[in-house]
């Protein structure tokens, strides 16, 4: 067994809910990640950072894979493909995870543009949120976007996240620093 699948098989295992699939990515979903991506960066560039140059290479998808999965040994990352039967149309990450006093994560997904607008990330969203509650044993999720990004804010509203304020300059996005709206669930709030 080639190193890569091996280590995709070690991740968390998929989660089905809300007619998403959510997986751990495997050395076999390149060509289909990198079509995705291609075709949607134009509708994903204003919204996520820089891409590096080389992004969509077979080479750069594994080392995404070995830190996915380093990171998820760690306990601090989830990051799942999305499908939607047998379609990947994005991918969502639980990632920056504390425990202790805090039990939290933050949330990020993505959603290829022929796949925007059918309520897959909403399902994408909530099944994550159900994954962290249920089986993580996380309090809380906090998710961000920045404030022109009017889908992204009615998938994570649509998800049960309420809005908690504005963050200036908290990311890094397409080579500009910008201010996002911070959004929170809790677990067994109404």
């Amino acid at each position: 067994m080639a190193l890569l699948d091996w280590i995709g098989e070690r991740m968390s295992p998929g989660v089905a809910a809300h007619g998403v699939t959510l997986r751990a990515p495997r050395a076999g979903d390149h060509a289909a990640w990198a079509a995705l991506r291609a075709e949607s960066r134009d509708y994903l560039t204003p919204w996520e950072p820089t891409w590096p140059e080389d992004d969509l290479s077979r080479t750069a998808f594994r080392r995404r894979l070995a830190i996915y999965a380093r990171e998820q040994e760690a306990g601090a990352a989830w990051p799942m493909f999305v499908f939607a039967r047998d379609d990947l149309v994005g991918a969502i990450t639980l990632s920056n995870v504390r425990r202790g006093v805090a039990e939290t994560g933050t949330l990020g997904y993505w959603i290829g543009r022929p796949f925007a607008g059918r309520g897959l990330g909403t399902a994408a969203v909530r099944a994550m949120v159900d994954h962290a509650f249920a089986d993580l044993g996380l309090h809380r999720v906090e998710a961000a976007c920045v404030p022109t990004n009017h889908a992204s804010r009615r998938v994570l509203e649509k998800a049960g996240f309420e809005p908690e304020g504005r963050a200036r300059a908290y990311l890094k996005i397409n080579g500009e620093w910008a201010d996002h709206l911070l959004f929170g669930r809790v677990r067994d709030a109404p």
